[in-house]
């Protein structure tokens, strides 16, 4: 829609798996009243489709999807292309501990909600010493516990297999000191087909110090686009251990700091670069309470979605014309060489 905005004739490709749903909602809009010329819609494998953008030679092209193929675009495109991957999206409590019961929520939408196929989900959860001595992580495996298949509060998984998320728990649970929080286990009585995932919210705990270990920290980061999470807690003095954890991390994407503490939020705000941030007590990382910019930050390539200055941003560039019409001054001549 924002390409349509700027006068744009965008070509539409989506993941095979959700086709007919954008089919649909292409077919709303020719209701609505979208000119049935104003969208090209093109479902193809990626092959098909790189070889399609080679050739047509558009002049952006907006890509969501993994980095290795966002990689393989901007030189194949010699940079006309803006990327809104997703990533690995953290969430931090600070040390003041409050409305337990809200954050405990907050968290559990973050991270199962959609059954985690969000971009911006969260992904890991870091816990001040404080918090962790709450029953924070109780409350949440609590909320976990109530969603089930029947009303589609958990579902299938389009991205990922079970096998595949019970064969990344057991590589985690193979560095020391970690430990299954709860989940962990397949949905049960289903007719889900074994190409999609179907597992219950899971949570694994790493502790801080493992987690940023070279030898540990692609697998602890590594995103599972589904119902499934790490937390870990860290004291006070362990903040920069922290903060260069979040330094090394990929895609900056999403990120949520959880307090009201003045002071704490500027330290973690200030050496943190993620696009869009959630800030304050009632932070999340999913479930915007306005429309505002979203996007990755730390890479030119980097689009945003979302706000007038994103669509602008992505699907137009500055012009300028500059009208120079006369008249001229009465009885002027030609001046000296200079």
């Amino acid at each position: 829609m924002g390409a349509l905005y700027m006068g744009n004739k965008p070509l539409l490709k989506v993941d095979s798996k959700v086709s007919i749903v954008m089919d649909q909602l292409l077919r709303l809009l020719h209701y609505c009243g979208l000119p049935e010329g104003d969208v090209d819609f093109i479902n193809s494998d990626g092959k098909t489709m790189n070889k399609l953008l080679l050739e047509a030679n558009p002049r952006m092209t907006l890509f969501t999807g993994s980095s290795r193929v966002a990689d393989k675009l901007a030189a194949d495109l010699k940079g006309r292309v803006k990327l809104e991957d997703a990533g690995f999206d953290w969430k931090i409590l600070g040390p003041d501990v409050q409305e337990e019961d809200y954050v405990a929520w907050v968290c559990d939408q973050d991270a199962y909600a959609c059954s985690g196929q969000k971009c911006s989900a969260q992904s890991i959860l870091f816990m001040h010493e404080n918090w962790a001595k709450t029953s924070l992580i109780t409350k949440i495996q609590d909320l976990a516990d109530r969603r089930k298949l029947e009303d589609l509060t958990v579902g299938p998984v389009l991205t990922v297999t079970t096998g595949a998320i019970l064969e990344h728990i057991n590589q985690l649970l193979q560095i020391p000191g970690s430990k299954l929080l709860f989940g962990g286990e397949p949905l049960e009585n289903h007719s889900i087909p074994q190409i999609y995932g179907a597992i219950k919210p899971t949570a694994v705990y790493v502790p801080v110090e493992e987690i940023v270990k070279d030898n540990n920290y692609d697998l602890v980061t590594k995103e599972i686009f589904g119902p499934f999470q790490i937390i870990t807690d860290y004291k006070k003095e362990q903040l920069p251990l922290v903060l260069d954890i979040l330094e090394k991390m990929h895609a900056h994407l999403t990120a949520a700091v959880v307090s009201n503490d003045a002071h704490f939020l500027q330290e973690v705000i200030g050496k943190t670069v993620n696009g869009t941030t959630y800030a304050g007590l009632r932070g999340r990382t999913t479930g915007a309470p306005q429309n505002h910019w979203f996007g990755p930050a730390g890479d030119p390539r980097g689009a945003g979605i979302g706000t007038p200055e994103a669509i602008k941003l992505v699907w137009s560039c500055h012009r300028e014309i500059i009208y120079d019409l006369g008249p001229l001054p009465k009885h002027w001549e030609i001046p000296p060489s200079t």
